[in-house]
Parts: C-alpha cells; structure tokens; sequence
C-alpha cells in the first residue's frame, strides 16, 4: 500500500513490524535510513513504525557514539539519531533441562545476558510433574541471585532433549522422563505466570549460534550436537527449520545400521547409539576395565577419553568406531543439504576423536565430489550455557511476536512495555 493512505491492512503492517524490529534488533544500533534498506520497507513506513515503537517502549532513540567527519575531516555538528531494542523492556529467561541438572539464563529483551545459573536435579526426578518444579525452583533461584522475583520474569523459554512439537508444547519422548506423549506445557504453565515456550534443545542450540554465535549474519547452517543424544539444528533462509509436522531434524535417530546397537529411543541402529555418550560408555563397561568406578558419567567418560589418549587399543577401538559411524552421516548430511557451513557444538566437543581431522576427511571422502570446497566446520565449546541462551532467544521471539500482534491489532492504544505506565499485553 503506498505511503500516505490512512492504513495498512493489518496482515502488511504486522509484518512490516516484525520485519522494523528484527532489523534493530540485527543491527544493534541504526539509523532510520539504515532499517530502511535492510528491510527494503519504504523510508516513510519505517518511520511512522518506529515512532509507535519508541512510544510503546519497545525501542529507545540513543546518540551515534562516532558520527562520521563532516566535508574538512571534522566531525558534524549533530551526531545521528540511531535506534536500538529497549533492554529494559522486558526481562526474559532461558533454560535447559538435562538428566540431573538446570542450566538458567537470564536476558534483558535486547539480548544481553543479566545472570546464568546451574542447579542440580535431585535423583528420582525423572517424571514431568516433579521436572516441572525442579525449573520453577531453579529460576527462582536464578531472579533471587539477580535480586528480582517471578512479578519481574515477562516470558521463559525452555529446551529439553527428545522428540518435541514446539507449537503443541507437547513431548512425545524425553529421557528426562518415563512417560510418553506429555503435555509438559499445560505443566509449565502451571508453575510458571508468564509466557512459557518449549521447543528441542538442538534447535535451541542453532538459534543461541544464529543470535549470539558462529551462526550470526549467515543465511544457511546446520548445528550438530553431541552430548547424552545426538541432535541437530537447520537454519534455511535465516530461519530455523522444524519439519513439515514440527519434529524434523532428528539426526541422532537416522540409521546407519539394520538391526544395530539398541538406542534409548526404544530402536535399534540409530547414530545416537554409538556417537552418544551412554553408547560409548556402554561399550567401555562390556570391553575395558577401568579400576574403581568413577562416581559419575562425566568422570567415566573422562577416564575412557584418558586411556584413547595414552593409546590403549580398546579405547581407541570405540572411538574409532564412532568417528566412523559419524562420519557417514555427516556425509548424508552434506549430500542431503549441501550446506556452507556446519558447527559442532556440545559437552563431547572436549573428545577430537569425534571432529578431528581423520572423521573430517571420512566425511569429504564420502560426501558427493563437485568442483567446489567442502563446507566450513566450526567447533563450538559453549556447554550447556549454549542451550539456555537458545531458549532466552526463543522466549525473546515469542515475547515480541506477541507483544507486537497485540499492539498492531489496536494501534488506537498506548501499551509500553514494562517500565512504562502498564504491564505488557500477552
């Protein structure tokens, strides 16, 4: 619709809305003029959607720190105008759930980290009920720390492993817990009086990298994880890819073996079962003798990795193995995607035995030969921080999606945003 005309329709202005903030948000700090071209919304539109912006509290005006020289070398009398996301607008949470423990971020909404948080799961806790409140204790423990309380928290974003619909909120299977098919998000919102969202932790892990990582400005990457599972995030065109039925992506499930070793999935031959920690260390318990038993996995897997690197036959034997094994569907993967970029991230990025030069070179040599370098492979060590500041990310999406759909489809209103006059509109 061209500029001038009392309104857009309310479909084309959302957009135009989403498509302004998420260009500040990118660009960190811009001028009007810059979210223009980045968005390719006309000058006119940018500025009348930034102007309802401001006044809802969403975004702040803040002076160019080093304007550019004027026409003799010497910098302009005025410095420019530049926009960027409120900080303070909002404050939002990010957590990972593991087998035995919590991982909490706390993010102001422009997405600069306030706090991060590991609480340790009591043994037993492995029903949703109880994992459910073992989060709501750890975020508590988490705004406590910052100095706030729940009557702060705007939105959560939490990730899990296993095999999740995002949009239901629903798990059809996690190690964290004995039951199927759980509606883990009627659970959250019971124990939480905020927003909550839920999706994979894998995804998670792509968008932590496309927001705050290697991932950042790059159009198509694939993230792979290795640690209890084996999990995998696709960003195509700037946005995370969750399947046609939202619980695609489920690399550490693709078979690279009829008949194979068991997976904690319940199937037999997937890659998780013999890249996966649980997998390697199964293999150790039946073939090595390790002298004492360590008191946890970590220790185990640290003992095993130990003696591959002194050169113990065995020990090297299984990890050969699973490079291998990993190797092969790295190939599929590149055939499949054919991507520019992929990143390795996850606590078994400590064992190179899995991403070293000898499992890259098995990849190249099985991947279709073309006249053109292979993809880039990044190594990411971020632990278990990566997941949590994926999940702050998603709350942040999720927040603003709803916040700017309430506000476009009463723009006769004035919502700012906390800090303001009233509280957010969900």
């Amino acid at each position: 619709m061209p500029d001038g005309l009392p309104a857009q329709p309310q479909g084309l202005r959302l957009r135009n809305r989403r498509a302004v903030l998420a260009a500040i948000r990118r660009l960190r700090r811009a001028a009007r003029v810059d979210v223009a071209r980045d968005t390719g919304i006309s000058a006119a539109t940018v500025t009348s959607i930034t102007a309802e912006l401001v006044a809802e509290g969403l975004v702040e005006e803040v002076l160019d720190e080093a304007p550019e020289p004027g026409e003799r070398g010497g910098a302009r009398g005025r410095p420019r105008v530049l926009l960027r996301v409120r900080p303070d607008a909002f404050l939002v949470c990010g957590a990972k759930i593991s087998e035995d423990h919590i991982t909490v971020t706390l993010m102001d909404f422009e997405g600069g980290e306030q706090l991060n948080h590991v609480a340790r799961m009591p043994r037993g806790s492995d029903s949703a009920a109880p994992v459910a409140g073992h989060l709501r204790a750890a975020v508590a423990e988490a705004l406590t720390l910052l100095g706030r309380d729940f009557g702060a928290l705007d939105c959560l974003g939490v990730g899990l492993p296993g095999f999740l619909e995002a949009s239901r909120r629903l798990v059809h299977w996690s190690p964290c817990f004995r039951a199927r098919d759980v509606d883990f998000g009627a659970l959250l919102d019971e124990a939480f009086p905020c927003p909550v969202f839920l999706d994979n932790d894998a995804n998670l892990a792509a968008l932590a990298e496309q927001w705050f990582g290697y991932g950042k400005g790059v159009p198509e990457f694939l993230v792979v994880t290795i640690e209890h599972g084996v999990g995998m995030g696709i960003v195509l065109d700037h946005k995370l890819y969750r399947g046609g039925r939202g619980i695609g992506a489920e690399f550490g499930h693709t078979k690279v073996e009829l008949d194979g070793a068991l997976c904690r999935c319940g199937q037999r031959g997937c890659l998780e079962a013999y890249v996966a920690d649980y997998a390697l260390l199964r293999e150790a318990t039946t073939a090595l003798d390790l002298g004492a038993r360590p008191v946890d996995r970590q220790a185990e897997l640290d003992a095993l990795f130990a003696a591959a690197k002194a050169g113990d036959a065995m020990a090297l034997s299984i990890f050969n193995r699973a490079g291998r094994m990993f190797s092969l569907a790295l190939a599929n993967l590149v055939n499949i995607f054919d991507p520019a970029l992929i990143i390795f991230s996850g606590e078994q990025m400590r064992y190179d035995f899995l991403y070293g030069a000898r499992v890259l070179d098995q990849m190249r040599d099985n991947a279709l030969c073309l006249d053109r370098p292979p993809p880039e492979v990044r190594v990411h060590k971020w632990g278990d921080r990566l997941w949590a500041m994926g999940a702050a990310a998603l709350a942040i999406d999720g927040l603003t999606d709803r916040v700017l759909g309430t506000r476009a489809s009463d723009q006769s209103e004035s919502r700012p945003g906390r800090t303001g006059p009233s509280a957010p509109a969900y």
